[in-house]
């Protein structure tokens, strides 16, 4: 009982349900550890019932939360339950003050009248309380508008890509930068897009091989510099004779590396491509000062970066003499905050002096990429990613040890997809230790993502609310949910989104706790929509008729995580399945369920009048077919299909319609397959055609196929 009890004071779950009608109990092993990593002893019976009973006391003497939120237009309910008399004190993030006392409702509703508590400016404030009784509280305050920035338009549409897969004919071998500048650009003076997503781009571990994956980085707050542009930038114009001589033996490599992924098959190959850009950067950097204009701007970014930027270079001018496993190296450097790390830092000044100018180098270039997409009209531009988490070997598992639970990962439990649960081998934030804060790190993630953004999506957006904790070592079905205060996520989200007028979009797919997507809408989160994921759960399980599509949402044909739209047609993505050992069922049930499912919605697209050959999706004996073929769903051609699931997309209320940018020229290949590693080339696929022909930016400008699709997006018949 004690446990129970103590789990739930500290957000811990004893339980769950996965779905309705259904609870789980976690194991209490599994609840124990995740109280220790709260540095919460449970160890034994007597050890949680002292702990339960400290909490306790801890809890009713306590006058007001670690971080209280204060809702504009209502009074935050952390303050409705203070003692009358009590005065009330907030040092605005701004400089000003603002004092009243309690309490402040009206007489009318019965309670003694007092001065009306001040309209106070949105921001991260200090809020200090004196009771009569003598008890004080020197808190955080959050105020902020109860609803994210909205669309500035009624409707948007928009690419979805994955930057390091679109290559141009200037680019390294891996898309950068200045592609994202071309594609915003031409998407929205041809395309009339609103708006470009792209994948995380935060600096990943380094590292041979590098972890390819943009969600398992070394730092959410800063951008990876190999996705720079090296020509764009300014100091390459600038090189003297002898290092241009070694810049365009460097050129005469990239074009090299870049022609072996486009016309020989190789994979994108990050590492290759990191090794160049970072010989021409420290040429930059060691042969070229700085203009005195540029100087101050770097010095502007140095001061607005603060302790964060100097962690993050520090971190990595250490990995550079340590390798990259902060845990791995001398003791003392382990702490960021030690002598021996001050002492290291002034000794590898250079270093971290170099790697500060990469992040500003890389700022420059993403705020030059969304200038691009408003100069073409973008209401949004470009929609960056947050990632879950970070890798624990990173920077900010080091920089920031006391906010991430030790012996902690994160994860997913078991569901219909994966049986046997996920560990995404993150560390979780520790819940307390961001509310002590005022979820500083939390702020400050969220400004450094929005500097230079129109919107911002947010994977695994449930993670605001409650995460799943896996203890190291254990099985993902031996974890348990710890809870967040999702208000204060919220609110903060809010008020940093407003700073910068960026819409807020949540990756809400999978499992959802009841309440969560309703509450994430009342507070304008949008939500993600996936065709396929569409459908009547709560009646027939058929197709969700597109005028019953939730409006608040980014309605999509398909992600990153999923088969392209063609593979999904064709069946496809069940054979590369089978042929890497994914399967759960036999071949032939799996062939089945996914051509009944295919010819499910091709009948209901057929039936809206969608498909302009005039078929019904030429599907009528592919539901009942055993092994549902891929020849069964050539009638009515790939790419009319394709075209007419777009025309749905476009019937639903949606209020942002997002393109999959491989779908427009054919692309059969996912570019990530959950659930394998070395078995499939994840993160490293470029876009490619039909036929599986890598194409340009260049080429992809100039498509059939695309300019086809186009219309359809455009609504043009």
């Amino acid at each position: 009982m004690s446990l129970s009890r103590l789990a739930e004071l500290y957000g811990v779950a004893t339980s769950y349900s996965p779905s309705p009608g259904r609870t789980v109990h976690v194991a209490d092993a599994a609840v124990v550890a995740a109280l220790a990593a709260l540095d919460v002893d449970a160890g034994t019976p007597e050890a949680a019932a002292r702990a339960l009973a400290e909490r306790e006391t801890e809890l009713a003497e306590r006058l007001l939360p670690e971080t209280v939120v204060w809702w504009q237009g209502r009074a935050p309910r952390a303050l409705q339950g203070l003692p009358e008399g009590t005065r009330l004190h907030v040092e605005t993030e701004q400089g000003g003050t603002h004092a009243w006392t309690t309490p402040s409702a009206p007489a009318a509703q019965g309670a003694p009248s007092g001065p009306a508590p001040p309209s106070l400016p949105r921001g991260a404030h200090v809020l200090t309380a004196t009771a009569p009784d003598g008890r004080s509280a020197r808190v955080h305050l959050v105020v902020a508008p109860e609803h994210m920035p909205d669309l500035s338009v009624e409707r948007v549409h928009g690419l979805l890509l994955q930057l390091y897969s679109l290559l141009s004919e200037r680019s390294w071998g891996m898309g950068d930068l200045g592609d994202l500048a071309e594609v915003a650009a031409w998407a929205g003076q041809v395309m009339g897009s609103g708006f470009v997503q792209i994948n995380p781009l935060h600096a990943a571990v380094p590292g041979v091989p590098t972890d390819p994956s943009p969600y398992r980085p070394s730092t959410r707050y800063f951008t990876d510099p190999v996705h720079l542009r090296i020509e764009d930038v300014p100091e390459y114009a600038y090189l003297c004779a002898e290092d241009r001589a070694e810049a365009a033996d460097l050129l005469e490599r990239a074009a090299a590396l870049r022609a072996a992924v486009l016309h020989d098959g190789a994979l994108i190959d990050r590492d290759a491509v990191w090794a160049l850009k970072r010989r021409a950067l420290e040429l930059l950097v060691a042969r070229v000062p700085l203009a005195p204009g540029r100087r101050a701007a770097y010095n502007a970014f140095l001061a607005t970066a603060g302790q964060g930027l100097e962690d993050h270079a520090t971190w990595c001018a250490l990995a550079d003499a340590h390798g990259p496993d902060w845990r791995g190296w001398p003791e003392g450097l382990r702490d960021p905050r030690s002598a021996e790390t001050a002492r290291a830092r002034v000794e590898l000044l250079d270093g971290v002096d170099f790697h500060s100018r990469l992040a500003w180098l890389a700022d420059g270039q993403l705020e030059a990429a969304q200038r691009a997409a408003h100069g073409a009209g973008m209401p949004v531009g470009v929609v960056h990613d947050l990632a879950i988490g970070v890798h624990p070997n990173g920077s900010d598992a080091w920089a920031q040890q006391q906010f991430l639970a030790p012996g902690m990962s994160v994860g997913a439990p078991p569901d219909a997809f994966n049986s046997r649960g996920q560990d995404w081998g993150l560390p979780p934030w520790r819940p307390d230790r961001l509310a002590a804060a005022g979820y500083a790190p939390y702020r400050t993630l969220l400004r450094c993502l929005l500097r230079h953004a129109g919107g911002l999506r947010i994977d695994h957006v449930m993670g605001l609310f409650r995460l799943w904790w896996v203890p190291e070592g254990q099985a993902p079905t031996e974890g348990t949910y710890v809870h967040y205060d999702a208000e204060a996520m919220l609110a903060v989200l809010a008020l940093e989104a407003h700073r910068t007028g960026a819409v807020v979009i949540g990756e809400d797919l999978g499992t959802v706790a009841p309440g969560v997507r309703e509450t994430l809408r009342g507070h304008g989160v949008l939500g993600t929509s996936v065709l396929w994921f569409e459908r009547d759960w709560e009646g027939d399980g058929q197709p969700l008729p597109p005028e019953r599509w939730r409006t608040d949402c980014l309605a999509a044909a398909t992600t990153h995580d999923l088969p392209p739209t063609s593979a999904r047609l064709t069946g496809e993505h069940v054979d590369l399945r089978h042929g890497l050992g994914l399967l759960t069922r036999p071949l032939a049930e799996e062939q089945a369920a996914a051509a009944e499912e295919t010819a499910e919605w091709l009948e209901l697209l057929g039936r809206l009048g969608l498909l302009e050959d005039g078929t019904s999706g030429g599907v009528a004996t592919a539901a009942h077919d055993e092994a549902g073929s891929a020849e069964d769903f050539q009638f009515a051609g790939d790419e009319e299909r394709i075209r007419a699931v777009h025309r749905y997309l476009l019937r639903t209320p949606a209020r942002m319609i997002g393109v999959w940018l491989p779908d427009m020229v054919g692309d059969r290949r996912p570019q990530n397959l959950p659930g394998t590693w070395r078995e499939y080339p994840n993160w490293r696929l470029p876009v490619a055609d039909a036929d599986g022909r890598p194409v340009t930016l260049e080429e992809l400008t100039g498509s059939r196929r695309l300019h086809a699709l186009l219309k359809v997006v455009r609504g043009e018949r």
